[in-house]
This record gives structure tokens, C-alpha cells and sequence, in this order.
């Protein structure tokens, strides 16, 4: 990191929020990557990533909390790989959750990725109350890691941020680059736009991915992971872009830095080292704090901090 560049997010002191030795309903390898999301009556929702060490294949358990940092974890997955369920053998591996809460439909939307031997697409369920999901639909062909569900209707559409890639080309040659779609219904998804490449000199040189856009008074937030291609291997870093309100295929403001790198132990070790990775964030208006909730290095769960206008006024700079 240059000398005179100061961090705009901070680690929660409480880091690493769960480490797979925390989890409470067997030997854990992994409890990381999480979808999030606020609910109306204040609770935060985490869909945690867990890989268990006797299971071949990962399931998400909903973890809850008040305060944010001190969670009671459900012990029924609400995502487990079971072939007589609608998507069948489809649905492997469930992982990387992107949650959005949709007011108008008065439910919570959640993408995420099935990965199988026909490729790895993206399957849509929706929720009330993080008990049960149903499923909705297949609704991005592979290779598609994953969707993520703007919280409104724009000109009367959905809208998604995509990032299909490659599979078996080159990760340089994998175009995993991220695009915009529309829909009238959530399942049949057009008017495809390209919306932003990797950067090939920077610390998202390789390939970059969305989370779920925040509204805020001067445009959607769009916090971003992207990767680098270093001499000891992958390094995924998170940065920050922000999109027009009205047409959000235009780029009104875009951090060149990251907004966090791996710098602790618990981001460099683990089942994949020199990883920060976000499926979403959380906004607090009130207190103008922006939460990112990340996994570290494919092992944890971790949280940081930063106040929202400086990262919007950041995106807006382009520092």
C-alpha cells in the first residue's frame, strides 16, 4: 500500500466475527462469504457459507443480530444440496449468497450460484423470513457467478449487474467483466449492456465481480471485488463505483484505489490465502456508516467499517 494512502474502511475489532472452530453444529472447515442484508425492524441477516468436514458440499446457514457483531446462527441450513428439490442435480455447492430486500414485492430476493457439471448458473429464491426460501428460477445460463438483484424497479424493470466469464479459457482470457440486464418478471432477463472491464494494470487486473447496489442520494453504490495476478499467486481486493439513479448503465463516479486489500492474518491464510471478498453491504443511513460484512481468505467472516459520504465522495473524485 503507497505511504500516503489511508484506508477508507476500518476491521472490526471483533474480527474474525465466526472462524470455522465458532460454528456451532459440527466440525467446520470454512464459514465465510456472506450475503446481508437489514432488515425493516433493524436486525441484520447474514447468509453464511459453510463447509463442514466430513460434507462434500457446502450449505448457508442464516445467522441474526442486533447490534451487528454478536449473531445467533440458525441450525437449520436454509441452502443444502438435496437432488429431489426443484433445480435437482443443478443445485450443488450452495455458496455466495446475494441478498436484496425488495419492498415493492415485500420480500427478500436471493441469487445465488449452483455449480454442477453443466457449468455453474445462478438460480433465483425468494423469502419472508429467512426460514424457508422458494425456489423461483434459473434465470443465467453458465458461466455465471452471480447476479445481483437492484432493491427497485427502474423505469419499470428489474434490473441485475451480471459477470459472466469464461470457465475454461485463461483467467486473462476469461473476459469476466461486468455487465447490466433487464427484466419485466425476474425470469426472462435482455437489453444486455457491457458496464465495466477489469482494470490491466491494477490491483483488478485479472477479473472483477458486483454485489448488490445501495441507493443513496447521489447514485447507486456499487462496492465491487476485484483480482490481481501477483508473482505469489491471486489477490482479491474490494473498491467502490457509483452508478446513475436513473440510468444506472452510466459510471458517474469510480474509486482507482481499493477500498480494502488483505493485510491481516486471517485475510492471508487460510483455505485460499490473500482474500477479502463481499457478496453485498449494508447502509446505515441514520449513522451514515457503510458495513461490509467479507469473508478472509476463504475461512472467515469479518467485518469493516467506513462512513458512506466519504466513500461516495471518493467514487465521485476517482482517488
Amino acid at each position: 500500500m503507497p505511504k500516503n494512502f489511508k484506508s477508507m474502511l476500518i476491521r472490526s475489532e471483533h474480527n474474525p466475527l465466526f472462524r470455522p472452530e465458532d460454528f456451532p453444529y459440527g466440525a467446520a472447515e470454512q464459514v465465510f462469504n456472506p450475503g446481508q442484508v437489514m432488515t425493516p425492524d433493524g436486525r441484520t441477516i447474514l447468509l453464511l457459507s459453510v463447509t463442514m468436514r466430513n460434507e462434500k458440499f457446502a450449505r448457508c446457514h442464516v445467522a441474526e443480530s442486533r447490534d451487528g457483531i454478536h449473531f445467533d446462527i440458525h441450525e437449520k441450513p436454509l441452502f443444502e444440496v438435496d437432488e429431489t428439490k426443484r433445480f435437482g442435480d443443478l443445485d450443488f455447492h450452495p455458496i455466495d449468497c446475494r441478498v436484496t430486500w425488495f419492498p415493492e414485492d415485500n420480500c427478500y430476493y436471493i441469487m445465488r450460484p449452483a455449480n454442477s457439471g453443466w457449468g455453474c448458473c445462478a438460480l433465483l429464491y425468494r423469502t419472508t423470513d429467512f426460514l424457508s426460501a422458494e425456489p423461483v428460477e434459473i434465470i443465467a445460463l453458465p458461466h455465471n457467478r452471480v447476479p445481483c438483484l437492484f432493491p427497485e424497479k427502474i423505469n419499470g424493470e428489474y434490473v441485475r449487474l451480471d459477470r459472466p466469464y469464461s470457465l475454461s479459457a485463461p483467467y486473462e482470457k476469461s473476459w469476466a467483466h461486468i455487465w447490466i440486464s433487464r427484466s419485466p418478471d425476474l425470469i426472462h432477463w435482455g437489453e444486455y449492456r457491457p458496464l465495466l472491464q477489469r482494470d490491466f494494470m491494477a490491483w483488478n487486473n485479472l477479473k472483477i465481480g458486483p454485489t448488490v447496489p445501495i441507493k443513496t442520494e447521489k447514485g447507486w453504490l456499487e462496492i465491487i471485488h476485484g483480482v490481481q495476478n501477483t508473482f505469489t499467486g491471486f489477490r482479491y481486493s474490494l473498491g467502490a463505483l457509483l452508478l446513475d439513479l436513473e440510468n444506472p448503465e452510466k459510471i458517474i463516479g469510480r474509486m482507482n484505489r481499493y477500498l480494502l486489500t488483505p493485510e491481516t492474518e486471517y485475510e492471508h491464510l487460510g483455505v485460499i490465502p490473500e482474500v477479502v471478498f463481499a457478496t453485498g453491504a449494508i447502509a446505515d443511513f441514520k449513522t451514515r456508516e457503510l458495513r461490509i460484512y467479507y469473508g478472509g481468505a476463504d475461512t472467515t467472516t469479518n467485518l469493516a467499517t467506513g462512513n458512506l459520504d466519504e466513500i461516495i465522495d471518493g467514487c465521485l473524485k476517482g482517488i
